[in-house]
């Protein structure tokens, strides 16, 4: 069973990250520095996606998010340095959202199968509480991309 703490690091997380898309500007967001073939924004959107892939497709259940943003920010995908005012405010809306469901979801056992699931940093995923863990150690590794990423465009 999650511990609630699991949670909290989450949404703290998330509201990080909300921080960092709502009051960085948008060029900055979208610019791929040299060297790199992400930015901000795809770090930031990428972290909702995979949570959803991760959570939800892998329980078998609908992802929370319309297909069209897991296709544009799934693990493989590359930014084209463009994004409209309303996906950024989407994306902006979905970071809190996102992690409220799942709290919601979790809380109400929604999770009751899992197709299990070898990620690319060898890790086998057996269960949504994997899911959710990993999903964390995910979201950290892309915090840390994404404070390099500001680090070069300052």
């Amino acid at each position: 069973m999650m511990t609630e703490n699991i949670f909290e690091i989450m949404l703290q997380n998330r509201r990080n990250l909300h921080a960092i898309l709502t009051k960085t500007p948008k060029e900055k967001l979208l610019k791929i520095p040299e060297g790199f073939n992400n930015n901000v924004y795809w770090n930031i959107a990428h972290t909702i996606a995979t949570q959803q892939v991760l959570i939800y497709k892998f329980s078998g259940l609908q992802m929370r998010i319309p297909n069209d943003l897991v296709t544009k920010f799934s693990k493989g995908t590359v930014p084209d340095g463009t994004a409209t005012d309303e996906e950024m405010m989407m994306v902006a809306d979905f970071l809190i959202s996102t992690a409220e469901w799942l709290i919601e979801d979790y809380n109400t056992a929604l999770f009751q199968t899992f197709n299990e699931y070898t990620t690319s940093a060898r890790v086998t995923l057996k269960n949504a509480d994997d899911a959710i863990a990993f999903n964390l150690f995910h979201e950290g590794l892309h915090i840390g991309q994404i404070a390099l990423l500001l680090k070069q465009l300052a």
